[in-house]
């Protein structure tokens, strides 16, 4: 096993606060690409995709870089982050007592070879109203999140059970990384601060 340099390809402090719960050494770089969705294209591809993307333009010379992408579907729909707070309102309202899948896309890449995944969470939310959904948007906490809440925040209050993996749910599935890294030869122990 290997320990070379780890890219986090995002501006997600979710993510790289995931990251180092589990104890990793990284680095950070923004990975700017366009992620408008595609004609016909579905949830699963859609994240996988992007997070490719962003694995790729991360990227540095000798490195492994780390790339991930949420986005929350509901009757196939996919629903990014609102940007407004409209959206952010209807949003919720529609996510209202009802279960909705939170797909996260994850993309290691050393340069050469890439390995991309697709983790599936569901969620279900209990009814709320739309004075619910109108206080929660002026905490400001939706404004950049999937699906227009955050589960680690404000927004557990509506979730009422969860099926998968929570971490896959605040952005980045950290079992399934972890194995990801290991099938890169990467030795995440000897990272670890705590052992």
């Amino acid at each position: 096993m290997t320990r070379r340099a780890l890219v986090l390809a995002s501006k997600s402090p979710r993510r790289a606060e995931l990251l180092k719960q589990i104890g990793l050494e990284f680095s950070t770089s923004d990975a700017d690409i366009d992620e408008s969705v595609m004609a016909g294209e579905d949830v699963e591809t859609y994240v996988r995709r992007l997070a490719r993307s962003k694995a790729e333009a991360g990227w540095a010379a000798s490195s492994l870089c780390i790339a991930a992408d949420t986005a929350v579907a509901l009757d196939d729909e996919i629903f990014g982050k609102p940007h407004s707070r409209e959206a952010g309102v209807t949003m919720l309202l529609r996510l209202a007592g009802r279960a909705h899948q939170v797909l996260t896309g994850v993309c290691l890449f050393d340069g050469t070879r890439a390995e991309v995944i697709a983790v599936v969470s569901t969620v279900w939310f209990r009814h709320l109203s739309e004075t619910e959904a109108l206080a929660y948007w002026s905490t400001g906490e939706p404004k950049d999140k999937a699906g227009g809440y955050g589960v680690q925040g404000v927004g557990a209050v509506f979730v009422d059970r969860i099926e998968g993996s929570y971490s896959n749910i605040v952005g980045l599935p950290i079992a399934e990384t972890e194995a990801m890294l290991q099938r890169f030869d990467i030795d995440t122990w000897a990272m670890r601060t705590n052992v």
